[in-house]
């Protein structure tokens, strides 16, 4: 699902305060302390004939990733490279095609979504090995760079009233609700792997489905729905204090941002894309989603501003 809800002026205040609190508690564990001091990121000077190469950069029609394209495009423009942006064209039916005949060049995307798109049976899980399997997966002529460490994917989240009430932590859980459960989401849900069927084979949850689209979370928090398909990244998670239910089975793959780039440019841009990658954490990707989505500022200057964070 990729949605792009939008809050008022309670959904403001709500998020200043969580992230007031978050900055004084909490932080990546795994980062390096001395990040902030780091020299800016290497850069990638384009030949004379990679000069004149127009990069067109795509996105989908969801707010966060036409913000992490944006950041491709401006940090490309940054080392001298052409880019035509070709944004909001909407899910992988639409813009596959494009991609794999060369009309775009470079997409931001999800590993474990876009490897069920290809493979709807794989086995792999971890990011590391759904990465491999992703990269084995993609028509001739595409390829990946590398991965962030950023993750925006696939969750069935509730309530907090809802999980209080009926005591729940994980996935499995739902099946011992004794209401009608019913799951809001995008249209192209049904159709998913981790959908109402695979909800069915991996945990025996029944739902029922409800085409929520770009208002599931509202859905949810009216009652309208009672189990929704949320991103992790959505920062009305945490301001609508919902709760992310555990995923033992592993229904979601890992589902990492990444860089799906046409093969003939790729060793061009690759140190440019990658430097991106590098820097785009969990934690940044969740503050950029907030700036689009809270604070409603363009992609253009929330990029504009992030590229200056990491030294470009």
């Amino acid at each position: 699902m990729r949605s792009s809800n939008r809050s008022g002026a309670a959904l403001v205040a709500a998020l200043t305060t969580a992230l007031a609190l978050a900055a004084c508690g909490s932080g990546d564990p795994l980062a390096d302390p001395t990040a902030s001091e780091s020299a800016p990121a290497e850069t990638t000077e384009p030949t004379d004939d990679a000069s004149a190469t127009v990069i067109v950069v795509g996105s989908q029609a969801y707010y966060s990733n036409e913000v992490i394209a944006e950041i491709y495009a401006q940090a490309l423009e940054l080392d001298g490279w052409t880019v035509e942006r070709k944004f909001n064209i909407g899910q992988r039916d639409a813009y596959m095609p494009e991609l794999e005949s060369g009309a775009i060049t470079l997409f931001p995307e999800y590993t474990g979504n876009l490897l069920q798109y290809f493979d709807a049976e794989t086995e792999a899980r971890s990011a590391d090995d759904v990465y491999a399997a992703l990269a084995d997966a993609l028509p001739s002529g595409l390829t990946v760079l590398d991965q962030a460490t950023a993750t925006d994917q696939d969750s069935y989240t509730v309530t907090r009233a809802f999980a209080d009430e009926y005591g729940l932590v994980t996935i499995a859980d739902l099946a011992d609700v004794p209401e009608q459960l019913t799951l809001g989401g995008p249209p192209e849900l049904i159709e998913r792997p981790y959908g109402p069927t695979g909800l069915k084979d991996t945990y025996g949850v029944d739902v029922e489905f409800s085409a929520t689209g770009d208002t599931t979370v509202e859905d949810l928090v009216a009652g309208t729905v009672n189990v929704a398909n949320v991103y992790t990244a959505d920062p009305q998670i945490e301001t609508q204090d919902l709760v992310v239910l555990e995923d033992p089975e592993a229904l979601f793959l890992a589902s990492n941002v990444v860089p799906v780039v046409s093969a003939e440019v790729a060793d061009e841009i690759g140190t440019t894309i990658n430097a991106v990658s590098a820097a785009l954490t969990p934690e940044e990707l969740v503050s950029l989603n907030v700036q689009s989505m809270v604070e409603q500022r363009s992609s253009a200057d929330i990029a504009t501003e992030w590229l200056e964070t990491i030294g470009r």
